[in-house]
């Protein structure tokens, strides 16, 4: 058997085949799956995803939510996923400071929900750049 990978976002399915391996970045840490992994569901935290396809490594940002791991199958359900080509780097920075001074400028008593919101826009533009810069050096 081989393993299936579909990675959706709320926008598109990014990309749904066959692949030899995923490593994707858990809530607890880096995860690697072949085939033939034990079942689990496991929360994403904003970071690198990557598969092998064809003997080529591919790498894909991605950003919080979750995947269903099966004997053959890999679901990843996630609120962003990119490739290094999509990532335009001045406007993640951009986006980063913007959220980095939000951030700073807020008050006491403004809910953790804006708060959370903030922290999670600065941690996908972190992936982002990481992935953009790491190709790049």
């Amino acid at each position: 058997m081989a393993l299936h990978l579909q990675i959706v976002t709320p926008e598109k399915k990014i990309f749904s085949d066959t692949v030899g391996n995923v490593y994707l970045p858990g809530a607890d840490g880096e995860l690697g799956i072949l085939d033939g992994h034990a079942a689990l569901v496991t929360a994403l935290r904003p970071g690198e995803l990557r598969y092998e396809k064809d003997g080529k490594t591919v790498v894909l940002a991605v950003g919080s939510g979750f995947a269903e791991v099966t004997q053959h199958k890999v679901n990843i359900l996630t609120d962003m996923a990119m490739g290094e080509e999509q990532i335009d780097e001045s406007k993640v920075q951009e986006a980063m400071h913007r959220a980095e001074e939000q951030l700073k400028s807020i008050s006491h008593d403004h809910d953790a929900e804006e708060v959370a919101h903030l922290q999670a826009v600065i941690a996908k533009s972190m992936a982002q750049l990481h992935l953009k810069r790491r190709h790049h050096s």
